[in-house]
This record gives structure tokens, C-alpha cells and sequence, in this order.
């Protein structure tokens, strides 16, 4: 089958929730047997998100093949649960940075570079390089920002282009705002008619709309929509807000907003979508009756979506344990000793999160000692790893200026160093150690029993590693090494075996965990947490 291209633009206002709204269809198209991959298009000027403040963007997902790429990349993992590469996420610096080195090479021939034709054609390839080997059916391309910003419009001129000369091969969803006046009572379409007017101005009609909504949208409203945006009746839909994003899929598919593109793109099919595993996480987590409290300690807790993963893997190990997961942030920078047992006494398990700098560490190590000595199942992740191995340093082992090089260079005692390719590297955009590397667990550890297997393949994004001068003393102390990578060594997993559950990663699994896989050192943090309370509550 030749590939089917699906563009999903917004309007109106930003975080309407596009990125939900193609996984979900991707989610529909591939329950119903057609392969499906997705990309981000970000018309910010950056390279890559790796560089951009979490204040700014949120979380920085990794891709299997070391990209820094767009949050919205973990949502498309984690509903149609295929791993991103770097090919699907493209930024405007991107672009612009290919054009400007063909341009040095001499492949325009000293011809005048343009926006368009060189720009557009250089997105144009980019949208189509998934779909040119002929393995996906349909290609699914999230054009961030909104129809307006002036970053956007080469893109939106690309899509143009591309629906001219697709034809029915390529259709445009597009997703607007219909807010609710609440001193009037009223929803009002005048902003989606506007956006929708905006669209029509760089020539493209969408064939879809979907109404992101508070409210229910009567029918005749929608049908209202429809007449002045010269789009189908039965194309106008809604997405009204749900109790959990995980929902969407089956609003959609209430909607029919899977069999309207496959309509629409002359696409053969039959039947209804094969939702057994997604339907049956649902009812898991609509069921589930029991709590489990999580407290996550880092420095940008007040951000909605610094740690998206983490967050959505803890509700997923949750889920398939029979239980919901109040999570509580608990700001780094505000813990201390006065305060730490007031914070974190009344949680089940605490996650120590990753990040980079000083900022904040001091409060992580007061977290970290108060859970190992009072045995709460503790889980470090990335930095929150390499503050475990401080802490246990300075407080069991006798180190007290133990430290990281990162957060003090003239440290004594430093335990966490710099990788040794790390030492050469100025350039900060995209150096890290980043991607899916190997490790090799020790028999017989939690670990290894969490996930069932010697070796696993995690994703990585770091500079500073555990120091190997150090491994023989920590090892007598209690704390094991009990990962490494098995080509450098480099150690991966520490635990402390006589500990309920106390153990770190260098890696990020919260990037692996997806709705039909909840990652298995989740799963098993979640039993240790759930174990926890019921012996807390038998005392």
C-alpha cells in the first residue's frame, strides 16, 4: 500500500494537546493492523530540545538512537509502544542547518538559497523520509506551535505543498480551541473559525477538525463549525477533557476519527480496532481502589512536565499492581534536616530524580540519607543515582567532601567523575552520553530479579559516571555495583542488598515504560512500595 500522510496542526492558543491527539489516532490505525510511525516538527530554532530550559520546554525525551527530541516523542512511545529515532523529530535549526551545508558544499550550484523552494523542499524531504522505504502505511506529522506563528509557516507552506501533490494520499487534521465563557454561559466557535480562516490564508483546507473542549459541543454547534470551515459534518469532533489522557484513543474512536481518515485517504479496511491490552490497562486503572504514595524529590517539581516519563511510568507500574499512585513533589531545594521527616514519613516509596547542577543536590542527599536509614524503598535515577553513591560516601564510608566534579570540581573525593570522552568535549549540544547502550546485571541482585534477564539495553543521558577507583570501597561498604556496560565497564545499577529496595540507575527506564509494557524496575519499585505499606499498617 502506497504511504498515507497525516498532518495535525493547532490553533487558537499551544498545549491544546496535539501531540495526545496523534498518538491516539496512531494508537486506532495500528490496532486495526496498519503500521504506523509519527514525528514532531518544532519550529523553534534549536537543534534540538536537549539544550532548552525544562522551565521552558519540560522534559528532554531520548530516543533509542541518542537524540534529544521533543516530550511529545514519549506519548507517541508510550501509546503506540515502538521506539522514535532522531527522524522523528525535526526543528526549524535542523532545517536550516542541512540547507545552510549544502549550501557550503556547493549543491545549489551558487544558485540564490530560498526560502522557498530550498527550505520547504527540505522539509518536504524530511516528511517523507519515513514513508520513502515503503514500511509504514501511514506517516503522521505533528506540526508544533499554531497556524499564525510566523516560525510556523515554512512548515505550513511544505504541507501545502505536499497535500497538492498527494492529493487524497494526504489529509490535515486540525485541532482548535472552543472555550467556555463562563460570566455568559457560552462555548463560542469564533476562535476556531479564525484559525481555521488563518489556515485557509497559506492554502490548505483541513478535512478534519477536532474541537478541544471543557464542555460537551451540542451538535447543531458543530455543525455550525463545519458549515463556515467547509468541512464535513460528520469530520467536526470534539475532544472534551477526560479523566486520564489514556482515554482519548477511545473518544476518538466513539468519534470515528479513524475510519474518517481511512475514508478520506481511500484506505481499504474492515472491522473494528483490536484494543484487548489497551482496554484492559483501562479497566485497571478505573478500577484500581488502593493508593500508593510516591514522593518525588528534584529541583523543578513545580513544572508540570519536567519529569513526564517518570511520572507516566510510576501510573502505569501502578496500574498493572491493582493500584492508583498519588505522586507528591517534594522540592529539593526546601528539603532539609529540620524538615525531611515531615515530608517524606508518609510516603510508600521516593523516587530521587535526575537533573544537572548544584542546585538542589544538598536536599536530595538529606532525602537520601533519611530513606536509607529509616529503609523506604528508594529509587535514584540518573543524577539521582550518582547522589546515592555521595550520599552513602560521605555518610557511611567516612567521606564527608565526597562529591561529584560536576557540583565541586576540587572535591577530594570524587566519586562521580567525568567520562573520560566527555573531557575533550566543549560543544554542549547533543555530547552527552545519550541513547540505548548495553548493560550486563549480576545474578542473583534485585536487579536482575526485577527484570528477569542478565542483559537489557537502556537509554542514557549523561556526562559524569561512577568512579571505578572507588568500586572495591564501596563494595566492602554495602553498597554493590551490581550493573555495568559490558564493553567499558562503565557501572550502570547500584544497590544496598540489605535494604528493602534501595537502588540507582545511571540510565533512564521511565523512557522504556509504555501502556501495554509498564517498564519492569518500575514494577517491581511499585510491589517493594506496596509491600512497605501493608507493613507499615500491620504494626
Amino acid at each position: 500500500m502506497e504511504t498515507r500522510y497525516i498532518f495535525v496542526t493547532g490553533g487558537v492558543v499551544s498545549s491544546l494537546g496535539k501531540g495526545i491527539i496523534s498518538s491516539s489516532l496512531a494508537r486506532l490505525l495500528l490496532s486495526r493492523g496498519f503500521k504506523v510511525t509519527i514525528q514532531k516538527f518544532d519550529p523553534y530554532l534549536n537543534i534540538d530540545p536537549g539544550t532548552l530550559n525544562p522551565y521552558e520546554h519540560g522534559e528532554c525525551y531520548v530516543t533509542v538512537d541518542g537524540h534529544e527530541a521533543d516530550l511529545d516523542l514519549g506519548h507517541y512511545e508510550r501509546f503506540t509502544n515502538i521506539k522514535t529515532t532522531r527522524a522523528n523529530n525535526i526543528t526549524t535549526g535542523r532545517v536550516y542547518q542541512s540547507v545552510i551545508d549544502k549550501e557550503r558544499r556547493g549543491d545549489y550550484l551558487g544558485k540564490t538559497v530560498q526560502i522557498i523552494p530550498h527550505i520547504t523542499d527540505e522539509i518536504k524531504r524530511n516528511v517523507k523520509l519515513l514513508g520513502s522505504k515503503g514500511e509504514y502505511d501511514f506517516v503522521i506529522t505533528e506540526i508544533g506551535g499554531t497556524v499564525g506563528d510566523i516560525e510556523s509557516l515554512p512548515f505550513l507552506e511544505a504541507v501545502r505543498q505536499i497535500r497538492w501533490e498527494l492529493g487524497n494520499k494526504c489529509v490535515c487534521v486540525h485541532l482548535t480551541y472552543v472555550p467556555f465563557i463562563k460570566a455568559a454561559k457560552e462555548l463560542k466557535t469564533k476562535p476556531t473559525q479564525h484559525s481555521v480562516k488563518q489556515l485557509q490564508q497559506v492554502g490548505i483546507q483541513p478535512d478534519v477538525l477536532v474541537l478541544r473542549t471543557e464542555h460537551d459541543i451540542p451538535a447543531s454547534m458543530r455543525r455550525k463549525v463545519a458549515q463556515f470551515c467547509n468541512v464535513s459534518p460528520d469530520a467536526v469532533i470534539q475532544s472534551i477533557d477526560a479523566p486520564t489522557i489514556y482515554e482519548v484513543p477511545l473518544m476518538m474512536l466513539d468519534q470515528h476519527l479513524d475510519t474518517i481518515i481511512l475514508e478520506k485517504t481511500g484506505t481499504p479496511y474492515h472491522g473494528e480496532p483490536d484494543l484487548t491490552k489497551w482496554n484492559q490497562f483501562l479497566d485497571k486503572l478505573n478500577n484500581a481502589k488502593e493508593l500508593v504514595h510516591i514522593g518525588l524529590v528534584g529541583k523543578y517539581v513545580e513544572l508540570q512536565d519536567a519529569y513526564k516519563s517518570i511520572d507516566e511510568a510510576l501510573l502505569q507500574a501502578a496500574t498493572y499492581n491493582d493500584h492508583k499512585v498519588k505522586i507528591t513533589y517534594i522540592n529539593s531545594e526546601r528539603l532539609n534536616e529540620a524538615n525531611v521527616d515531615q515530608l517524606l514519613s508518609s510516603h510508600d516509596g521516593i523516587v530521587i530524580a535526575p537533573g544537572f547542577g548544584q542546585r538542589g543536590t544538598e536536599g536530595k542527599f538529606v532525602a537520601l540519607k533519611w530513606c536509607r536509614e529509616h529503609d523506604v524503598p528508594t529509587f535514584g535515577i540518573c543524577l539521582g543515582m550518582q547522589s546515592m553513591v555521595i550520599e552513602y560516601a560521605r555518610n557511611v564510608m567516612g567521606m564527608p567532601d565526597a562529591n561529584s566534579v560536576e557540583l565541586d570540581p576540587t572535591t577530594a573525593h570524587n566519586v562521580i567523575d567525568l567520562m573520560e570522552e566527555q573531557k575533550s568535549v566543549t560543544n554542549m549540544g547533543g555530547t552527552m552520553r545519550l541513547g540505548a547502550y548495553a548493560c550486563r546485571l549480576q545474578e542473583g541482585t534485585k536487579v536482575a530479579k526485577a527484570y528477569g534477564t542478565l542483559d537489557i539495553e537502556e537509554r542514557h543521558r549523561h556526562r559524569f559516571e561512577f568512579n571505578e577507583d572507588y568500586r572495591a570501597q564501596f563494595e566492602a561498604a554495602g553498597m554493590k555495583c551490581v550493573g555495568e556496560n559490558p564493553q567499558t565497564h562503565l557501572v550502570e545499577v547500584v544497590e544496598v542488598p540489605d535494604k528493602r529496595w534501595y537502588i540507582g540507575t545511571q540510565y533512564h527506564p521511565e523512557y522504556s515504560s509504555t501502556v501495554v509494557s509498564p517498564h519492569p524496575l518500575f514494577m517491581d519499585f511499585i510491589r517493594a512500595a506496596i509491600a512497605y505499606q501493608n507493613e507499615k499498617e500491620t504494626k
